[in-house]
């Protein structure tokens, strides 16, 4: 597979996020399953995993440690600290710190790849939380420095203390908020961009209609005002539109919303999350699909021309964005 860079750190044009394979988006896969699945993505040419202490939590980050730990030094590892839903936000120095080290044993190593803050923390000045990592930097233990959710201001002050590798926002054809000042700044500062979600949370593969039911103790999606059968009836057509230009690129609505991302920016490298061997395949193909000027101007009429309904998270998770 192709390379890209986010910062300084090189991984492949697609990444793969592991939440799904454990926590939030239907029924967890089996440990096997799990570890089986990681390192077959691995084998197809994907070297760059994101977890979170959070999924699950904890959990995953303990199926990512297992499945990697025989192949550490052939892979880029990011996890997450300072959100977890039931405890809340919270990156004070040594709650940061604390993470990191709980981490790097259920990860199996002695180095975090890239170390995001899962969500910023109004009540630790961002300086605080760079300068933190800075010394995790200085002892081994991180590699990179990530901010998640972040806005253009919290990235440029983080960025000022210690450099900020990548940022990773949740970002596709139907979530397009980080274009206006996150994006721009990202690519003056020489930051790469993590797109989360960039399959619409599974919308936009097609695979998901407004008959789609989920399930409130297993799935998030239960809680998305955007996953209502009122607003996936709204949404559609965006599904269809993309359905047929798939069709004319013989490739699949997957790889179309992939691909676009992937045509916006070359510091951008998308995680969808992969929980099936089917889904892993197609979502690797995408980094070979090209869109050419007459495509992405055609989706651009297309985009301008659909009002997405819903909000794209519940009012719970929203709330924690920077602003």
């Amino acid at each position: 597979m192709q390379k890209r860079k986010l910062g300084e750190l090189e991984v492949s044009a697609i990444g793969m996020g592991c939440m799904g394979l454990s926590f939030g988006l239907g029924e967890a896969k089996s440990k096997q399953e799990g570890i089986a699945l990681i390192r077959k993505a691995y084998e197809d040419g994907i070297t760059f995993f994101d977890t979170a202490e959070a999924y699950g939590p904890y959990i995953n980050e303990e199926l990512v440690g297992e499945a990697l730990k025989p192949i550490r030094d052939q892979v880029i590892i990011a996890t997450k600290f300072g959100m977890i839903s039931d405890i809340g936000i919270n990156s004070r120095p040594e709650n940061i710190r604390k993470v990191c080290e709980d981490s790097l044993k259920r990860l199996q190593t002695d180095y975090i790849d890239l170390f995001y803050q899962h969500r910023v923390d109004p009540n630790v000045p961002i300086e605080d939380v760079a300068g933190t990592i800075q010394e995790l930097v200085d002892e081994g233990k991180v590699k990179y420095f990530g901010l998640s959710q972040a806005s253009a201001i919290t990235i440029r002050k983080a960025h000022q203390v210690f450099p900020v590798t990548a940022v990773q926002n949740q970002y596709s054809l139907w979530t397009r908020e980080p274009e206006k000042d996150v994006l721009p700044v990202c690519e003056e500062l020489g930051i790469g961009f993590v797109p989360w979600g960039p399959l619409g949370t599974g919308f936009l593969t097609g695979t998901i209609n407004p008959d789609t039911t989920f399930d409130p103790k297993t799935d998030l999606r239960a809680t998305f005002p955007r996953f209502t059968r009122e607003a996936m009836v709204a949404n559609m057509p965006l599904v269809n539109k993309i359905a047929e230009i798939a069709h004319k690129k013989q490739a699949t609505s997957a790889q179309i919303a992939l691909a676009w991302l992937l045509a916006q920016k070359d510091f951008i490298v998308p995680v969808p999350g992969i929980d099936k061997e089917l889904y892993l395949a197609d979502n690797i193909r995408s980094a070979d699909v090209r869109l050419s000027t007459e495509d992405l101007n055609e989706i651009e009429v297309i985009l301008a021309s659909i009002e997405i309904e819903g909000e794209r998270l519940s009012k719970e998770l929203l709330d924690m964005d920077d602003q």
